[in-house]
Order: structure tokens, then C-alpha cells, then sequence
């Protein structure tokens, strides 16, 4: 039985008797809304217009270009280099951001797609909800959103200790200590803090000034960073692309871990590629969808390739890898060397920079995700409105601002600067799955069980695959297993492919080589979520759990209410119906 406010609207909140009736609702509610799938002309159209004001359609494909490099070339490329070059890949850690940088763009064209296909503020979120449904896209939405909090949370205090780099002062002159907080809290950073709030009024201004910011830092940027490239080919020597300094302790050659260590460090440096998931949010933005949005993500990406792979090539001629220093390799290379100290600070100059422009493109990202699943009705939908003024989501830029200076003002969190997490490898996942679910799924009666089935197998041999590589000992035995497991999954693939058709290829961009490449992008997510350590899986876990609850108590009510009142639709099609009926 539903529920009418005095006003004559459904409404689950109105007074505390009536929101524990709609507790004992849950059940049927959830039955009914977990699964239910919005509609691309809902999305465009009704879902949207819950913002009031539109968003100006202001971007071109060099303002998605210079976004895309913005959110990506951040900070934690100076220090993920050296990790995976010492640890990992040796001089070979150049092929390794070549294959994570093709792994990048298979990823990317799934966004792509997507976003031509379906030009709105919310991403990911929005393309799981007109595919999987409600819930599963809440669940990934909101598990990004607090991905992006924490990350920028982390990344804004960061700047504080690149800052200090770039002006020989230590982080301890910027920050102080509050004695009677708890270790790991008890740092206060106001720089964080500043700059956290000056970036919210930059985005909550204009989009399109937003982009002009970013456009001027990213080119700050990009110079330092072709700056030490330039230094590193001047300064280096070649000789150390296939010579340790200590060859009795450490392997020589190009290759000095062989194809494992080019991978494990694929693995690796991959997590610096992340950052256009942010240009994806920005698809109701853009003057001409289905023209800009290939050309600035897909180029973005491709730019970024080629400084990763100089920077590489640039910091294994500086060094032999086995002398690298994994937290600080380009500012260590040129510290103790005489007359070239100085570069250290021009290193700490551009990290700075690249601090800058990946906070301001993941706070425009994380603000339009906020945004978007306010018109979903999940949460609040004061979160989706859109200022009349400026055309930005105000009330959803200042909510997450400013949680997230409070978060950068006090808590230290252990979180990688490159904005990665187990939660956006998650949602990559769920993207890539989708793609191939609405590609070969008819919206008619036909039963979607042969692609699901098909995922679920692929997703399964993929873990299986991970789990010999990561834990397996070296051998034949593990040789032959991980070569058994890719026969398993290439021939399931091919399977796949000659036996269910595509239902519903694009009319403006499609991704190319269905299936083959979101699988690959299955897989390599499945792969590099195997590569994250115990803690990321215990915060994912307790974030996911937080999620769920705030669904089951607030959300699956609210977003009844406005389907009871016309705001939302029902269930789209079949497609989810066959799923509650078999």
C-alpha cells in the first residue's frame, strides 16, 4: 500500500509512523525497483528535466582532450614509475605503459559508446541503470562518489608535501599537530583545505571556465613534465637500459623479470591511466556528441601513451632500475648530482601542477555523478538541481567540496594519489558487461540468459586465470594452467560470438571488434582488481555494506514514491522482467 502526504504526493518520509510502514514494505519495493531499468529517451528527457536548468552544451573535443590529460597525467606518476620499473619491469617498464595504455583505450571505447549513445551528466551510473537497473547502478555510483572523495581527500594533501618539494620547505612548516587526535588525524593541513574550496568555486562558476583552467595548468604541466623528459635523454645513458649497477644480485637485459615483470608492471602503472571515467560525466556538456566525445577521450588517452612511455624511457636512462627510487625516482635521480639539483624543484613544480588539474577534473566528475543520481531520486534530489546562472550543479559541487575538505583537513588517508581504488576498477567492470549485455540483449521477449550466461562464465575464468598468476608457484604446472585457462576463455569468447547475434548495434559509434574488446577490458579489470592488497577489499566491503543500507532505508522508498507520482518509469521492456520470472 502506498503512501499519501497531505499534498496529495506519495511521500515515505512524511512523518515517523509512515516511514516505519514503509519499512515493512521493503521487500515488495525492492522486488520492484532493485532491477527496474530507466529508458535512453527517460534519461535524455524526463530524468533529466528534474534538474530545472540545463546544462550548456559548451565543450569541444580539445576541451575533452585537455580533461581527459588533466584528470590522468596526476601526481602519482612520478612516484608509480619508479615502483613498477624497481620492482617490477625493469627498463622493460616502458612496454609496460604501452600495454596499459592499449588496455586504457579498449576501456575507454566502452565509455565512448556509451556516452555518444546516451549524452548525460551521469556516467556510469547512468549507463548501468538503463541496463542492469536501479540498485546495481546506485551501488557502483555511489561506491565512484566515495572513491573520488577519499582520492581527492588524499591527492589535495599531497599537494602540501609537492608544494614544500617545489619550495625546499619541509610538509611539517604547512601543517600542524593537534595532540589529543588519534594518530593518522591528528595532522591538520589548511593548504588541503584551500585549495579543495578554491577548486569547488572554480567549478561551481562555469564548466566552461573550468576548462579554460584546465586547460592553462594541463599545459603547465605537460611542459615540466616534457621538461625532465628532455633532461633524462640529455643527462642519461643508454647503457643503463640493459645493465643493473649490481649484476650479481639482479638480472641484466631489457627484459630482466621477463614477460611476468612486463605485466606485473602493466598491472601496475595501468592505475595511472584512470581519469577519464571523469570526461565521460561531462557528455551533457559537449556541443557535438557523437564527434567530440571519440576524438577527446580516445586521444586523451593516446597523448597520455606517449608521455608515460617517454617519462619511462626517460627515467631508465637516468638510472640503472636496481639504483631507483621507488617513492621519489625523478627528483632522486637529480638530487645528488652536482649542478643539476635544481630539477628536483622544477619535478616538484609540475607534480603540483598535476595535483591541480586531476583534483579539479574529478571534482567536476564527482559532482555530475551527485548530480545524476539525484534525478534518479535515490538521494536527494536537491543534489540534482542546476543553478540558473551558472548551468553547473551547485548544490552537489558544495556538498562534495566541502566533505571533502573536511575529510583533507584532519585525516591522513591511505589512498594511491592516481585516484584508484577497488571501487573504480569495479565500476570499469560493470561498464564493460553492460556494453555487451545491451549489444546482444533484444529489449522484446527474447530471454537474456545466453549473454548472461555467457559473462558470468567469461568473468569466472578470468578470476580463475588471476588467481593462478597471482598465487600459483613458478613452474611447468603453472605454465600450463594459465595457458589452459586462456584456451578456456578464448574459446568461450568465440563461442559466444558465432552463436548469439548483436541485437541492437549503434547507428552513431560503436565500439569495435564486439566482443573481443570489452572482453579483454573484463578481463584486464578482473586482473588488476587481483593486484590490490587486503585493505582495499576491507574498505570496499565496508563502503559497499554502508550502500546497501542507505538503498534499503532511504533510497528503494524514495525512488517509489516518485515512480507512485510520474516522476520515474517503470520497468523498461522485458529485458529485466525475465529475470524476476525464471
Amino acid at each position: 500500500m502506498e503512501v499519501q502526504s497531505s499534498g496529495g504526493g506519495h511521500s515515505s518520509f512524511s512523518s515517523l509512523g509512515v516511514y516505519l510502514n514503509s519499512l515493512s514494505a521493503t521487500p515488495s519495493r525492492l522486488a520492484r525497483r532493485a532491477i527496474s531499468v530507466s529508458t535512453s529517451s527517460d534519461e535524455m528527457s524526463r530524468v533529466r528535466a528534474v534538474s530545472g536548468e540545463q546544462m550548456r552544451r559548451t565543450l569541444r573535443w580539445y576541451d575533452l582532450i585537455g580533461l581527459g590529460i588533466g584528470g590522468m597525467v596526476g601526481a602519482g606518476v612520478f612516484v608509480t614509475t619508479g615502483r613498477a620499473s624497481r620492482l617490477y619491469a625493469g627498463p622493460s617498464i616502458v612496454v609496460s605503459y604501452a600495454i596499459a595504455g592499449l588496455c586504457a583505450l579498449l576501456s575507454a571505447f566502452c565509455y565512448t559508446e556509451f556516452a555518444v549513445h546516451l549524452p548525460v551528466a551521469g556516467g556510469a551510473f547512468s549507463y548501468i541503470r538503463i541496463t542492469f537497473g536501479e540498485f546495481p547502478a546506485f551501488f557502483t555510483g555511489a561506491n565512484l562518489i566515495m572513491d573520488y572523495v577519499m582520492s581527492n581527500a588524499a591527492v589535495s594533501r599531497s599537494f602540501t608535501a609537492y608544494l614544500g618539494t617545489a619550495f625546499g620547505i619541509s610538509t611539517s612548516k604547512w601543517r600542524f599537530v593537534v595532540s589529543g587526535l588519534p594518530d593518522g588525524f591528528n595532522e591538520i593541513d589548511p593548504v588541503a583545505v584551500l585549495v579543495v574550496l578554491a577548486i569547488t568555486v572554480v567549478i561551481c562558476c562555469s564548466t566552461r571556465e573550468s576548462s579554460k583552467v584546465n586547460m592553462i595548468m594541463t599545459a603547465f604541466h605537460i611542459a615540466f613534465i616534457i621538461f625532465v623528459i628532455v633532461m633524462g635523454f640529455l643527462k642519461g645513458n643508454r647503457k643503463n637500459l640493459s645493465s643493473p649497477a649490481n649484476p650479481e644480485q639482479h638480472p641484466s637485459g631489457f627484459f630482466p623479470f621477463g614477460a611476468a615483470g612486463v605485466f606485473n608492471g602493466a598491472a601496475m602503472v595501468y592505475l595511472s591511466y584512470i581519469g577519464y571515467d571523469a570526461v565521460s560525466t561531462m557528455a551533457e556538456e559537449v556541443k557535438n556528441p557523437v564527434k567530440d566525445i571519440p576524438v577527446g577521450v580516445s586521444g586523451s588517452v593516446a597523448i597520455v601513451t606517449v608521455l608515460y612511455c617517454l617519462m619511462a624511457v626517460s627515467m631508465s636512462m637516468l638510472l640503472q632500475y636496481d639504483q631507483i627510487d621507488t617513492e621519489a625516482p625523478f627528483s632522486a635521480a637529480f638530487r645528488g648530482s652536482n649542478g643539476w639539483g635544481w630539477v628536483t624543484k622544477v619535478v616538484g613544480i609540475g607534480a603540483s601542477f598535476g595535483i591541480l588539474t586531476s583534483l579539479l577534473v574529478a571534482m567536476l566528475g564527482q559532482a555530475r555523478y551527485m548530480c545524476v543520481i539525484g534525478r534518479s531520486r535515490v538521494v536527494p534530489v536537491w543534489f540534482a538541481k542546476i543553478h540558473h546562472k551558472t548551468s553547473t550543479p551547485v548544490n552537489a559541487s558544495t556538498f562534495l567540496g566541502i566533505f571533502t575538505a573536511a575529510l583533507a583537513l584532519f585525516t591522513d588517508l591511505n589512498v594511491l594519489l592516481n585516484l584508484v581504488s577497488i571501487g573504480t576498477l569495479f565500476v570499469f567492470y560493470m561498464v564493460a558487461n553492460a556494453l555487451i549485455f545491451r549489444r546482444y540483449v533484444p529489449t522484446g521477449p527474447t530471454k537474456p540468459w545466453p549473454t548472461l550466461s555467457f559473462l558470468t562464465l567469461f568473468s569466472i575464468t578470468s578470476l580463475v586465470f588471476t588467481l593462478v598468476w597471482k598465487l600459483a608457484p613458478q613452474g611447468k604446472l603453472k605454465a600450463f594452467l594459465l595457458g589452459a585457462t586462456a584456451v578456456v576463455a578464448i574459446a568461450v569468447v568465440l563461442i559466444f560470438h558465432c552463436v548469439v547475434p548483436q541485437a541492437n548495434k549503434p547507428e552513431l559509434w560503436g565500439v569495435p571488434f564486439m566482443p573481443w574488446t570489452p572482453c579483454v577490458s573484463i578481463f584486464l579489470n578482473i586482473f588488476l582488481l587481483g593486484s590490490l592488497d587486503a585493505p582495499s577489499y576491507v574498505r570496499f566491503g565496508f563502503f559497499s555494506g554502508l550502500i546497501v543500507l542507505v538503498y534499503l532505508f532511504y533510497g528503494v522508498h524514495a525512488s517509489s514514491d516518485a515512480e507512485a507520482d510520474g516522476y520515474i518509469g517503470v520497468k523498461d521492456g522485458q529485458v529485466m522482467k525475465e529475470l524476476t520470472e525464471v
